[in-house]
């Protein structure tokens, strides 16, 4: 950049703006229907990188780390509010299926150095480069380097083997998603429906319906324990008796010819009829009365994490919250819900107590848009940290890492999951993840091109360079087909959590950014982050398990 007299730091700013911007427009171009997505980035920084354009050693990999933590501790932010309820659900199958994934792709690797077709740190270089995993890269060449008998030069034949098989690791998942997604004929749309009524375990969409209380056996029982009857999962909001129309209230007790308006699931409503009597032509939301709706958001952070037992609003106000909005999901409110900031509540009651609650939830839509930063950095700092603390393992002469991807990913689901870290909340509004993520793996792979251009061409042009790239090819590529075709047509996972898997079981970033435009929302990111610690950590112990196994006798 000296010719246009840029130095220093804004030499840095325009290269990387350069690299980011010129990448993401060459990943929007289409070719047969196929897109690079953010890949894009990765391939501009190579050739900025191979023209001599790149930057200092230590600057990119700060640039590249940095982006690293921000793109995985924004996925920690997205996922970490449904993160345990999916692990208990489909936790063990995911991480099996994963764990496959690993094993397979390192039984390749050190097949081929016993073998003798590669070197075995040639082999374990294109290992983690075609599961794009830098981690597992560092625990090699940390291992190899604590070998006496071992050249120096070995982990520099490690990482150039790296830098070869690297791209491919992210074309060949990409091609794979798109592959598995034609073979199997998948409707994303379709997939995407599927996999949040997995999520929201299978809930149907909220009905409301009016029934007229024909059974005798119901007179005197209380709403509640006439909606309990039905196997709960209902809310009641209006009673209408003797022509007057009145708040449902928990505790007030139901008399034959009575016409309540009830809220649920098509199937629990219809129960609850079978019960109760038959549906009535009366339509109570539609006649003259004095009930209020109003929808509230909630911005009040002294209620956060409370139950809305414990908020007693139809004991204090006579308002009744009838739906729970959540991360898209609308559902009627379970005993025991605790309230997270950003909840939206439908309240039924007057004008005047319904205002009343409101001024206690909150209700202030523009604290919505303020991102709360202190937890934010507070959280990385705290990631990092865990990520550097050394996991001692039996049979393992030095100590593994979840190191800056790892850390920082578990940290960032822990405070989501709970809300807060004392006064301060953890929330973070949707398109700041967003931005967070995309600003992340863009500055990621920016400099993982810029890095690597220079040793990446020097290596391919070479006889070799094409020799190792088929072979990282083959380790990418056999073990994402093998069980992405079998988790799909054995087990019929759905193709949501199928791009999840595949992408965490890689722990592939730019897979997973790529999935999430290909699926049109983070969908995929839950089954990405259920599956992303074990492997990750997988992936660090195998690497220097590999290399302890095949020279470890020679040290």
């Amino acid at each position: 950049m000296d010719f246009l007299g840029l130095h220093g730091v804004a030499a840095a700013i325009l290269t990387l703006a350069l690299v980011v911007s010129l990448g993401l427009a060459l990943g929007h171009v289409r070719v047969a229907g196929v897109s690079l997505g953010v890949g894009g980035v990765l391939f501009v920084g190579l050739a900025f990188g191979h023209l001599g354009l790149g930057l200092r050693p230590d600057l990119l990999d700060f640039v590249r780390d940095f982006g690293l933590i921000l793109f995985v501790y924004a996925i920690g932010m997205q996922v970490g509010h449904g993160f345990l309820g999916n692990l208990r659900k489909d936790g063990l199958r995911m991480n099996f299926l994963a764990a496959a994934v690993v094993l397979l792709g390192t039984s390749i690797a050190m097949l081929l150095a016993f073998l003798g077709v590669l070197e075995v740190p040639v082999a374990v270089g294109l290992l983690s480069g075609a599961v794009t995993n830098t981690p597992s890269l560092g625990a090699a060449q940390q291992a190899l380097s604590g070998l006496p008998s071992v050249p120096r030069e070995a982990s520099q034949w490690t990482g150039m083997a790296y830098a070869v098989a690297y791209p491919f690791g992210i074309v060949g998942i990409i091609g794979t998603l798109l592959v598995l997604r034609r073979l199997f004929r998948v409707d994303v749309k379709r997939e995407v429906d599927r996999f949040r009524r997995a999520r929201s375990g299978g809930a149907e969409p909220l009905v409301t319906r009016n029934i007229e209380i024909t059974n005798p056996n119901l007179g005197g029982r209380t709403v509640n324990e006439a909606l309990e009857l039905a196997g709960g999962g209902l809310t009641a909001s209006r009673l209408f008796r003797e022509g007057t129309q009145e708040l449902a209230v928990h505790d007030a007790p139901l008399k034959t010819g009575d016409v309540i308006h009830v809220i649920g699931t098509a199937d629990r409503v219809d129960r609850f009829r079978t019960i109760a009597g038959r549906y009535s032509d009366l339509d109570l939301p539609r006649l003259p009365s004095a009930i209020f709706i109003r929808r509230v958001v909630v911005t009040r952070t002294s209620i956060v994490d409370r139950t809305l037992e414990d908020l007693a609003l139809e004991d204090r106000y006579g308002v009744i919250v009838t739906r729970v909005i959540r991360s898209g999901l609308e559902f009627t409110p379970p005993p025991g819900l605790r309230i997270q900031f950003g909840d939206r509540l439908l309240l039924v009651g007057t004008e005047a107590t319904t205002a009343q609650a409101a001024r206690e939830l909150g209700d202030s839509v523009q604290s919505l848009d303020r991102p709360h930063i202190i937890p934010v950095f507070f959280g990385i700092a705290l990631g990092v940290l865990v990520g550097s603390i050394p996991l001692s393992l039996p049979g393992v002469p030095a100590p593994v890492r979840l190191g800056l991807a790892g850390g920082p990913l578990l940290v960032a689901i822990a405070l989501s999951r709970f809300g807060r870290i004392g006064p301060f909340l953890s929330y973070v509004p949707n398109p700041a993840k967003k931005l967070l993520a995309d600003l992340g793996i863009a500055l990621f792979l920016g400099c993982v091109g810029l890095r690597s251009g220079e040793r990446f061409w020097e290596v391919l042009s070479s006889g070799q360079g094409w020799a190792w790239m088929g072979w990282g090819a083959l380790i990418t590529l056999v073990p994402i087909v093998v069980v992405g075709v079998a988790s799909r047509a054995l087990w019929g996972l759905d193709f949501v959590s199928l791009c999840g898997l595949l992408s965490g079981s890689m722990t592939d970033p730019p897979a997973l950014a790529y999935a999430t435009d290909l699926v049109g929302d983070d969908s995929a990111s839950m089954a990405y982050a259920t599956v992303y610690p074990m492997t990750m950590l997988l992936r660090v112990l195998l690497a220097q398990v590999m290399v302890l196994v095949f020279l470890g006798g020679h040290g």
